[in-house]
């Protein structure tokens, strides 16, 4: 079967661990060359691209801080030096400060704000300087934009409100040039940073339909298909990966 990103380039943002691993390796084995960037995680971001080259495909990783402006458009920049191009970006770098909103402090407000807003914008504005028609933009988002059964997320839940509602406005910017943008909401996914056996998990669970946690592979393969020329007519949308947790 012929791949079906074959011939593609693709740029994913925290994509050295967790879901953003699982979505590089996704991609490449779809048939995409992939970009990935990290930041504290080096040896992570090694083992992906290996086991992406181990497999026959081709990938790198870059350095790069979402937080940084000059960071995410050299990272954009370096894409398109490797590869040629760019066709598919998914925003998925991000990070999920919790505290009650009295304690909440400028510091953990400023780079929650510049990491899960600013860096989507940066890496998005540059992107699509040069994407061609075809292009995917993917957001990785959180069902918790309007749905959070546990207190001290607000301030979270009001970055992934903002990248839900930008998702909807770029696909009305972009889809004059055949360009989709969507944004994918998982909800608890079994990851270093939030493992299925933690000491939270037993009670996220009782919030899911499904009672588990997803794997990140589940959310990468829909990564994919939005990615994919299958998905070619949606476009502005928040399309949850949530196991039921907000239904």
């Amino acid at each position: 079967m012929k791949a079906k990103l074959g011939g593609k380039v693709a740029l994913v943002t925290g994509g050295s661990r967790g879901i953003g691993a699982a979505i590089a390796k996704r991609l490449a084995a779809e048939g995409a060359a992939v970009a990935l960037t990290y930041l504290n995680s080096p040896k992570k971001a090694a083992e992906v691209v290996h086991s992406i080259e181990l497999s026959g495909g081709k990938a790198f990783a870059t350095k790069a801080d979402a937080a940084d402006v000059d960071a995410c458009r050299a990272a954009v920049a370096k894409t398109i030096a490797t590869f040629g191009k760019i066709d598919i970006l998914v925003n998925n770098a991000g990070i999920a400060p919790r505290a009650p909103i009295e304690e909440f402090t400028m510091k953990d407000f400023e780079r929650l704000i510049a990491i899960n807003i600013r860096g989507v914008f940066v890496a998005t504005q540059e992107a699509t300087r040069h994407m061609r028609k075809g292009g995917r933009i993917i957001h990785i988002g959180s069902c918790n934009s309007s749905y959070i059964p546990y207190p001290g997320g607000s301030v979270y839940a009001l970055t992934k409100g903002a990248v839900a509602a930008f998702t909807k406005g770029l696909a009305r910017d972009l889809g004059p040039r055949g360009i989709t943008v969507n944004n994918v909401q998982p909800g608890p996914v079994d990851t270093d940073l939030n493992p299925a056996n933690g000491k939270f998990a037993d009670a996220t669970r009782q919030h899911v339909a499904l009672g588990r946690y997803a794997d990140a592979e589940e959310v990468a393969s829909f990564v994919a298909y939005l990615a994919s020329p299958e998905a070619s007519f949606i476009t502005g949308a928040s399309l949850l990966v949530d196991g039921g947790y907000s239904a």
